[in-house]
């Protein structure tokens, strides 16, 4: 096996992380649908999907290196929110949260000098700058424009200010 017990149990709670956050994700969409704001929810169905992906490249990594997959089990996302800001707040939070389980399992394989895992995981450091920046830059448009002109926040998700939202420092390529 290419990694430790103890790194495969850390990548295996990491997948719980990250479907944890894919979860979330639908509950944000599913509030920005009922509020019948279809820009914001396109974009957080879609960073579901993206959460989705972050999990399976865990999955793929303990397979490759000879580990067990088990999947932890996953708490409720919240799914009740006062305002668009008070929920992508909660996004912002949220990735700064998995940024730090991303720090913790890079410590963990340079103190475990696994620089296999840790090539891997350099990948998802330079994932949470960009979602950090998404998300925060997210929460600075809503703020500015107000709870009584979300319409401009869609408006400009409509004409690609998504795209951006985006770190330009954002790899361009996903970890092999």
């Amino acid at each position: 096996m290419l990694a430790s017990q103890k790194l495969i149990d850390a990548f295996n709670g990491q997948i719980g992380h990250e479907m944890g956050a894919s979860l979330q994700y639908v509950a944000l969409a599913s509030y920005f649908d009922a509020e019948v704001l279809p820009q914001l929810a396109q974009f957080f169905y879609r960073q579901s999907e993206e959460e989705r992906d972050h999990a399976m490249k865990f999955v793929k990594f303990i397979v490759d290196v000879g580990g067990r997959v088990d999947i932890p089990e996953i708490p409720r996302a919240r799914c009740d929110f006062a305002s668009a800001e008070e929920a992508v707040q909660l996004a912002v939070d949220w990735e700064k949260q998995v940024t730090q389980q991303i720090y913790d399992l890079l410590e963990l394989a340079v103190k475990e000098k696994n620089h296999i895992a840790r090539r891997f995981l350099d990948w998802f450091v330079d994932e949470q700058l960009e979602e950090v920046t998404t998300m925060t830059s997210l929460v600075a448009i809503i703020q500015r424009a107000g709870k009584e002109r979300l319409i401009l926040v869609e408006d400009y998700l409509a004409r690609g200010g998504a795209r951006s939202l985006e770190s330009p420092a954002a790899p361009s390529s996903e970890p092999g």
